[in-house]
């Protein structure tokens, strides 16, 4: 189940039953993937429903200022990655750049995921890793259909750091994961200030 990109944009509240109807599930992993979201903090008790939790500007700025602190770091190891394997994160960059806008939403999210994770796996430490995750699970409904323009800026960016690997160069890759953090950052940032009536919800 797409737990980790599930979204509600009908539902104020998550329905088991609702849910279970749309994706045409039965109640038991669409109660289970609902559990996950509340361990996740991407869903909170309402009286008696669950509802996605919204974001706020501050929940973005604390998010992105934790990813700061561990992403640049860990992008450093990344220049002993094989070139074979820097080659194929190239290519599903560029694959999504060429892909139409239908699905873009899905493969942007895990486009995105496998390339901060490719950079993070590179340090060697697990609970990083996991952390990093977590943290763009949070924001991951800020996607193609959110915040469109960031979609080929984020890969060009993506291209560049991968380049910069290539290049050997670990100062310039951690300023452009630096840089290309803050951008998001400020994009999302931008999407929350100019449409505050309609509610982001995280699934």
């Amino acid at each position: 189940m797409r737990s980790a990109g599930l979204r509600v944009k009908s539902l104020a509240h998550l329905q088991e039953a609702a849910l279970g109807e749309t994706f045409g599930m039965s109640r038991t992993p669409v109660r289970e993937a609902i559990k996950r979201l509340e361990g996740d903090g991407l869903a909170v008790a309402d009286g008696r429903f669950i509802r996605v939790r919204s974001l706020t500007p501050e929940d973005i700025e604390e998010i992105f200022f934790l990813r700061l602190q561990l992403e640049p770091l860990t992008a450093r190891a990344a220049l002993r990655l094989p070139p074979a394997q820097i080659a194929a994160m190239e290519a599903r960059v560029r694959q999504l750049m060429a892909s139409e806008p239908s699905g873009l939403n899905d493969l942007q999210r895990a486009t995105d995921h496998d390339f901060h994770q490719f950079l993070a796996q590179a340090y060697g430490n697990a609970a990083i890793s996991r952390s990093i995750s977590e943290l763009q699970r949070r924001t991951c409904v800020f996607d193609y259909s959110q915040v469109p323009d960031r979609l080929m800026r984020g890969c060009h960016e993506h291209l560049e750091i991968l380049d910069l690997l290539r290049a050997g160069d670990a100062d310039a890759v951690e300023a452009a994961l630096r840089s290309h953090l803050i951008n998001a950052r400020d994009a999302v940032l931008q999407r929350l200030r100019t449409a505050p009536d309609q509610t982001a919800e995280e699934g």
